[in-house]
């Protein structure tokens, strides 16, 4: 017997939450905006009051799928030479077989937690240091509109029908991600380059969270790890930004790159 699906408030929202934000995505131009809105957390945010239940070591894990994610896009187009839907729908699929392996086995245990937290800080700030900027070339998208936002819609959708089997792992799912890769694909480098940004920003959001929740409720600790994540992203940011120096594009779209 097949499992009854249940479509709750929270479900709706995080469906036409990341629907809207993935859709800004696609149509800004440079590739350092795109990075900077894929970093906001607001996929996890909506999936997390979604799924309602306590953050945990699968959502720190997530973190690392998240980054196989993005450079499995990356080698399987610009390597390999796959397409990049392909691309996409390869790294997409091993995320959800890697997420829902891993649901099953990952200890629920706040040493296995925090010891994952610090591992994803370590990894994230490794990575950072040793990833240098490219210049990459712009891309807006030049569907319309109501094209694009339908099939955001539905890929969002058709992952909250499976989000109970991926448990935490479900909140770090490239929900906007897949639209990232897409609409970055002349970009994948400064793409994969933010993702040690997210780690550093969203481990703090998440420890914050799992110190909070259990007095303040999984609503006003996510809103608290609002503001640590905050603290954290905008200096971080701004330190990137000038360690790479200039504003990351080559030059104003012409007609030809911003239709591409």
């Amino acid at each position: 017997m097949l499992p009854t699906i249940v479509i709750g408030p929270w479900d709706l929202l995080l469906i036409a939450a990341v629907s809207v934000q993935a859709t800004v995505l696609a149509y800004l131009y440079h590739p350092r905006w795109k990075a900077l809105v894929l970093t906001l957390p607001i996929p996890f945010t909506m999936a997390s009051l979604a799924l309602g239940r306590p953050i945990d070591a699968t959502n720190i894990l997530g973190l690392g799928l998240l980054l196989l994610f993005t450079h499995g896009v990356r080698v399987l187009h610009q390597r390999l030479r796959l397409p990049i839907v392909a691309a996409i729908v390869l790294s997409a699929l091993a995320y959800c077989v890697a997420g829902w392996a891993l649901a099953g086995v990952v200890p629920p245990t706040d040493a296995f937690f925090w010891g994952a937290g610090l591992g994803s800080l370590a990894v994230g700030a490794l990575l950072l240091r040793l990833t240098r900027p490219r210049e990459e070339p712009g891309h807006r998208s030049p569907l319309p509109l109501w094209i694009k936002l339908p099939a955001i819609m539905a890929v969002i959708f058709l992952l909250v029908l499976i989000k109970q089997g991926l448990q935490g792992f479900m909140t770090l799912f490239p929900m906007v991600g897949v639209v990232a890769a897409y609409e970055a694909r002349h970009s994948l480098w400064t793409m994969c380059r933010q993702i040690p940004v997210i780690m550093l920003t969203l481990a703090p959001l998440m420890m914050t969270v799992r110190l909070t929740q259990g007095r303040l409720g999984l609503g006003p600790a996510l809103a608290l790890g609002w503001v640590v994540f905050l603290a954290v992203m905008l200096p971080l940011t701004r330190a990137t930004w000038q360690r790479s120096g200039g504003t990351g594009h080559k030059g104003q779209p012409t007609a030809r790159q911003a239709g591409a």
